[in-house]
């Protein structure tokens, strides 16, 4: 895929679930488009967050913008400024005021709790920019999958890309692809054995020749 037929200009990377590989796949997004990158909710690992790791493995000049929620507990956001006292509010998120691109990294999968009320899939209509949808092979990411796609549907969210991140049985990535709408692009992430500079980089560089 050619950069500009996969040009961007915001974008939100979710996935069907938790540790699937979404700060991955946003290094690489991050890397590919030379974007800018936002963890609007950090919910701990504060001594080594996700804005962290994108600069670690992207490079120092990356820019990161500030979290707008950082949290000590790693939990479900609700839960973890509960623990503070705080009530996360989807009125105190806006984007990043820039010209450049910008990958924007949600935490969970759609459905995590923001507050009682809203979920994450709220705060991605809130802020009205298309998905990336991370999927990660495992006994249930196709119930996962149609789920998530269900949800994106109902709500209008444009799903701009699936990204099947490392390796599918080849009838679990035929479901998932047969339902998924075909105006969304597929982006097929390679397994990493180690994750560093160079192997984002290689991955970044793989896109362009799909």
């Amino acid at each position: 895929m050619q950069q500009e037929e996969l040009s961007v200009q915001k974008l939100f990377v979710t996935g069907i679930g938790t540790e699937i590989g979404k700060t991955v796949c946003s290094a690489i997004l991050t890397k590919f488009f030379n974007a800018e990158y936002w963890k609007p909710i950090q919910s701990g690992d504060l001594d080594f967050s996700d804005s962290m790791k994108i600069k670690s493995w992207t490079g120092e000049n990356t820019i990161c913008h500030p979290e707008t929620y950082r949290l000590k507990l790693a939990a479900s956001p609700h839960q973890s400024a509960r623990e503070e006292g705080i009530t996360i509010d989807l009125n105190n998120f806006k984007l990043p005021e820039t010209h450049n691109n910008v990958i924007v990294e949600g935490a969970g999968g759609l459905m995590v709790p923001l507050n009682d009320e809203d979920v994450m899939i709220d705060l991605i209509q809130k802020l009205n920019i298309p998905v990336a949808l991370v999927v990660k092979n495992y006994l249930g990411c196709i119930n996962h999958t149609l789920l998530s796609l269900m949800a994106l549907e109902q709500r209008k969210i444009k799903l701009k890309y699936i990204m099947l991140n490392g390796d599918f049985p080849a009838d679990t990535e035929r479901i998932i692809l047969k339902n998924t709408q075909p105006e969304t692009a597929v982006i097929r992430i390679p397994h990493l054995d180690e994750i560093t500079t160079e192997n984002i980089e290689t991955a970044a560089k793989q896109l362009e020749k799909i």
